[in-house]
């Protein structure tokens, strides 16, 4: 599958999702994706600068256009009232990674949700993810013997096709011990199971997140974001 056309479908299965097309353009606009209103392209570059113009006016300043890095560099050449604002990657595996992990990764309850937050606040505190967020539908968790909670993950703006991790952080003192991996592996094959594929969106910035996933199988495509100014 293009990365255009999955990152539309992706988006256009989300809840509240609205979809404009003209021959040779898609836009899919959808708030709260993966913590940012987004406007997901697919097409013609020039087509879609056209589209864009239709569409930004009726969604919002809020909605930043998305999609594969040399789409949204075309796009944004043909539109001054648009400036790219970030680069990063969106890593996918389409295969079960198979890891056996450190101790005995399970999903959270909704009655330990409150440990997740104190955890993200801790050693996360930017993280997309948080517990009871829009899009947010369930946490896995990873215990210390003596029941305190070392790593997590979440299930979040998942759909039929693509299970979708993020918010993976571990407890700073626990780190090096590939906890976080661990459950992250975990974590896709669980989401795998009836999907084509599991993703996350890491920045670049984060060489030993980037490293780490590419060590349990997740491919890279590159992505990019802008702004209406």
């Amino acid at each position: 599958m293009s990365t255009q056309d999955l990152f539309v479908r992706w988006a256009a299965a989300a809840d509240g999702a609205r979809v404009w097309q003209r021959p040779g353009a898609t836009v899919v606009a959808c708030a709260n994706l993966a913590h940012w209103d987004r406007l997901v392209m697919s097409g013609n570059p020039a087509t879609l600068a056209t589209l864009l113009r239709e569409v930004m006016p009726e969604v919002g300043t809020s909605f930043r256009p998305f999609g594969p890095e040399p789409l949204v560099t075309a796009v944004v050449a043909r539109m001054p009232e648009l400036v790219a604002t970030a680069r990063f990657a969106w890593m996918e595996v389409t295969e079960p990674i198979g890891r056996v992990p450190s101790g005995d990764p399970y999903w959270l309850g909704e009655d330990e949700w409150p440990e997740v937050g104190k955890l993200l606040d801790e050693s996360f505190p930017d993280s997309y993810a948080r517990p009871g967020g829009t899009g947010v539908a369930r946490w896995a968790g990873l215990r210390d013997t003596g029941g305190r909670l070392l790593a997590v993950a979440a299930d979040a703006w998942s759909t039929g096709e693509v299970g979708f991790l993020a918010g993976v952080t571990t407890r700073p003192e626990a780190r090096g011990r590939g906890l976080a991996a661990g459950l992250c592996a975990w974590a896709a094959d669980e989401l795998l199971a009836g999907r084509e594929r599991v993703a996350l969106l890491a920045d670049y910035d984060n060489v030993v997140a980037v490293a780490t996933y590419h060590k349990l199988g997740f491919a890279t495509r590159r992505v990019a974001a802008a702004k209406q100014l």
